[in-house]
This record gives C-alpha cells, structure tokens and sequence, in this order.
C-alpha cells in the first residue's frame, strides 16, 4: 500500500489559540518586537501613531505594508474639519541605511526609531513625510520611561494569536505591540500654513498573518487619553473570529479576543485581557471586556477597574462620526478582489471622536481618592470594523 499522506489530526481539535488565554499578561516590549517583519503572503503589517493634539483635533499617521502592494496612510481627522492623504508609496525600505528594522523609509516618508536625548523619554520615532504638495508632517513621538511599551504574554510568541491546530506551524497570525501613552511634539503644513502638533497618544505595530477576510468578521478599538494626574490612557483592542476557527475545530468560532491596558498617574498600570468563548456564557449580565484588573505596579497592589460609555449614535443621526471608510478601496488589488469574492460583503471601518468621561477607581497610592472612584474626562477615539 502505498499512502502520500497521513492526517491524524482531530476535526474537534481547537484550531485557535488566542493570546488573551496566556497566562502571563504583561509582556516589555524588546527591540525585535517593533521590528518590520515584511511577511510573504497575504500578510498585512501595520505601524500607526494616533494623537490627541492640545485642542484635540486628533492626528493619526498610518503605514500599511503587504507583500502584494505598500500603500502608506496618512490622515489628521476631527469632528470639526478633517484633511489628510492616502498614497501609495515607492522604494519602501526596512532598515534604512545605518538604522536598524524599526525604522523605514520611502520617497515619501521616513520614520527612524532611535534614543531620545531626554531620559524621562529614552526612546523615539521621527516622523518626516512629504505626503502632497499641499501636506507636510514632522513629528516626533516620545515614549515616557515610566510607561514601557507591551505584548500581551512575555517571550518571542508574546502578542499572537494562532490559527490553525499547530502553533508552531500556524494557517495564520495576529499579532499587536503596543506604546499605550507617548508625547508628541512638531508641525505639520497644511497649504503653505505651518500648524503646530503637540499632544498625547499612542502607537501600536500590528500584523495580520492572513488574509483580512479569514482573521475576523469584525473589530472593535478605543483608545483614550487625559493629562490629568500626570497622564492617564485606556486602550482596547478586540476582534471576533469567523465560525471556521474555535476551541473545537471548525463551526465552533466566533470567539472574541479583547487585550487592552491602562496607565494612571503617568504609569503603565494594568494589562487587560480576555476571551469570550460562544459555547461559555457570561458571569453577569453585562457584556464584560476585559476582567485582569489586578495593578502591575509592586507598591500600589489592588484591584483597577475603568469604564467608558459613549453614545455614536445611529446611522441616519451619527453623534461624532468622522469618517466611514471602504475597506477595500484602502488595500492592494489583488487582496481587495479576494475579500470581494470570498466574504461577497463590502466591509467598512466607523471611526468616531467625542468628548467622554472615564470613572476609575484603584489603589490611592497610584492617584490620591482613586479608591473612591475618579471621573476623568478626555477625547475617545474609536473604531468599528465588519468584514463580514
């Protein structure tokens, strides 16, 4: 008898393995971690710095890279008034000449990742880009020393989720690093006049290790910031798998992976993850996030709990909606025509900017009265994305 192949492998098996499941929640990002992978295939890799400037209008800088087509993105949105461009670039390289993979460069656009001079702010991107005749952005983004960059989960895996049966031999990944709270500082020029681009945000390197179509049907990111009490930031990110990936094999997804973090009074404090299985149900009647509360910092131990509520309001009356993008108008033909045929939907990312209040409560030893509950208010940006 002669067999070319022997499968054993169980059909009820899981074939997803998300990394809200690790053990191990806080992960320091290392210098490899915010490298560019530049995968083969249909990986996509994104590094996108979002900032609320001093009067919030919120500036957001996006490069999109795939193996197939390397557009980059560059868009200063806010409810008031919004410019910006999206332009494919040339002769996209990583690393740049005497740099190592952190940074990248086009005709278009640099950004360096490098030390800052300033030791309450050890490490930096400078961001240069020449997107139009009529756009000009430099900015440089500082990350504060008491607030490390972090994967959800330690090691070289910390951060993925993996499709498939075998995660050493996965179908496909998703993976995001993150610097929850940085500062920026420099200027952008909008038709010959030079604006200047001060605020707090955040940065975050992500990868999809698949076709977008196959990774999720939808997305849901927030991200928030207040300079009250020496900085605070809330972040999350989450994503719902199709049915073909579960803990038991294919028509058993729809998993959905939520990770995020908060910092308060200008400190990393807490690390948030969780998954929300569809055959587990819930332990209350509210739809929970994200439930790792316990702080990461040795002298302030204790439970941290941070909620945010925000009326978007509906389609025909959108309450701070300002932009309703076409998916597949933003990715490289060939991907595009693939989602098209295998999804048959036209997906669409909602963004929205608005003014909200976060109510904290923790430990006093990271802010005086946090035991007693904080109310603290800022500009939320968020995201709603439906693939399929």
């Amino acid at each position: 008898m002669l067999s070319f192949f022997n499968s054993s492998t169980d059909a009820k098996a899981p074939n997803f393995h998300p990394v809200s499941e690790r053990p191990d929640l806080f992960g320091e990002l290392e210098t490899k971690d915010l490298e560019w992978t530049c995968a083969g295939g249909f990986a996509t890799e994104t590094q996108t710095f979002y900032h609320f400037l001093e009067d919030e209008t919120m500036i957001m800088c996006q490069v999109i890279h795939s193996s197939i087509g390397s557009p980059a993105k560059s868009t200063i949105p806010t409810p008031k008034r919004r410019f910006g461009a999206r332009i494919h670039v040339s002769n996209f390289t990583t690393p740049p000449p005497g740099l190592d993979k952190r940074s990248s460069r086009a005709d278009q656009f640099s950004i360096t990742c490098k030390p800052s001079t300033d030791p309450t702010y050890p490490e930096m991107y400078a961001i240069r880009a020449n997107l139009s005749d009529d756009l000009q952005v430099s900015l440089d983004v500082l990350r504060p020393a008491l607030v490390p960059g972090f994967k959800v989960g330690s090691g070289p895996n910390g951060g993925f989720s993996y499709f498939g049966p075998n995660k050493d031999k996965p179908e496909g990944y998703v993976v995001h690093r993150f610097w929850p709270r940085t500062v920026a500082n420099g200027h952008f020029i909008h038709k010959g006049r030079a604006v200047e681009a001060k605020g707090v945000g955040m940065m975050v390197h992500a990868i999809q290790g698949m076709r977008p179509n196959l990774v999720a049907t939808r997305w849901n990111f927030a991200h928030f910031q207040s300079n009250a009490y020496g900085g605070v930031s809330a972040i999350q990110m989450e994503f719902t798998t199709l049915e073909t990936h579960g803990r038991r094999g294919p028509g058993s997804g729809g998993v959905t992976v939520n990770i995020g973090s908060l910092v308060l009074g200008g400190k990393l404090a807490a690390i948030t993850a969780e998954t929300k299985w569809p055959d587990e149900k819930q332990s209350d009647d509210t739809d929970i996030i994200s439930r790792a509360v316990h702080s990461l910092l040795e002298n302030s131990p204790g439970k941290i709990s941070a909620t945010i509520k925000v009326d978007v309001g509906g389609p025909t009356a959108p309450k701070g909606l300002v932009e309703k993008v076409d998916v597949l108008a933003e990715i490289p033909y060939v991907i595009k025509t693939m989602v098209n045929y295998v999804a048959g939907t036209k997906p669409y990312i909602y963004q929205w900017q608005n003014r909200v209040k976060l109510f904290v409560r923790g430990p006093d030893t990271l802010i005086p009265g946090l035991s007693n509950g904080l109310e603290l208010e800022g500009p939320l940006y968020n995201e709603a994305s439906f693939i399929s």
